[in-house]
Parts: structure tokens; sequence; C-alpha cells
């Protein structure tokens, strides 16, 4: 039954090219917002929290601060609605999951940058 799953989900599901990315990065997502009958291209910059899932159903999130507000938002993958990410800054963390980030503020929520 998984084997079939796999098989719809490769033959179907529309595939993305994006740049690899991992939790710590700092990214900027351009996806396209309809309203009514226009469509426009918003961007989201932000520090990569998590990638989660396999496959069809990987998502990752990615957090910014908004004033003194820290805001999350959860991208899928394979989303059409997304048309490029841009990967501006390699961060280097020590989890694959970053969730302690969301309690630092200031200096501290700072991430080393590695230098290739």
């Amino acid at each position: 039954m998984e084997s079939l799953i796999k098989y719809v989900q490769d033959e179907f599901v529309t595939k993305n090219e994006f740049p690899k990315f991992s939790a710590g990065d700092t990214l900027t997502v351009y996806y396209e917002i309809k309203e009514g009958e226009k469509t426009r291209t918003q961007f989201f910059k932000g520090v990569v929290i998590q990638r989660r899932g396999s496959g069809a159903t990987e998502t990752f999130t990615i957090r910014k601060m908004s004033g003194t507000v820290g805001v999350e938002r959860i991208f899928p993958v394979n989303l059409p609605a997304l048309q490029k990410i841009e990967v501006n800054k390699k961060g280097k963390v020590r989890r694959s999951r970053i969730y302690y980030f969301r309690g630092l503020t200031g200096k501290k929520a700072r991430i080393k940058e590695v230098r290739s």
C-alpha cells in the first residue's frame, strides 16, 4: 500500500526545484497571493526553525520578528504558489529543530553564519 502511495506522489505531484537549506538558515520566500481577480507576489524573510516530513508532504517553518512580535509561517515545499526561495545566510546550529530560538531576544537571537 505504501509503495502505491509513493508511486502516485512521484508521478502526479509537481515538485519544485529549490536550493538546499536547513534549520538556522535565513531565507526569503516569494509566494503568490490571490486577491479576488488579481495576483501579487509577497515575500517572507526569516530564519528556518525546522524542516518536517518527506516527499510530497514536506514542510518548513520560518520565523521572523515583526516589531516586537514573533511571526511564524509554515510552508509546504510543494506548494504551487511558491515562486522562489533565496538563501540569504547559511547558519550554524547544532540541532535540526531550533524551537529554543523562540525564547531568545536581542543579541542572544543571533545565529553564527557559515562562511563558504
